[in-house]
């Protein structure tokens, strides 16, 4: 089973943040969303050449994902 970790997408917006649209992708994995958010300011330093009036990131989780369908076991009726 592929493990779930987390990316950082390198966003470019319009004025006021609106509009944003994914630039890049940080090539490095984060095994939490914790270890992403910290390295966020670093990589948006990284990016600063992007044609966008402002730059900001996302982590998006990837990997393999399992849904829990939580009690959804049906009975057929006799």
């Amino acid at each position: 089973m592929e493990p779930v970790f987390f990316v950082m997408a390198i966003m470019g917006c319009a004025d006021g943040a609106s509009g944003c649209t994914q630039a890049r992708v940080e090539p490095a994995h984060y095994a939490t969303i914790q270890q992403c958010q910290a390295a966020m300011p670093a990589a948006l330093t990284r990016h600063t050449d992007i044609d966008y009036p402002v730059v900001t990131a996302a982590c998006q989780r990837t990997g393999l994902q399992m849904a829990n369908r939580g009690d959804a076991v049906t009975r057929a009726a006799r």
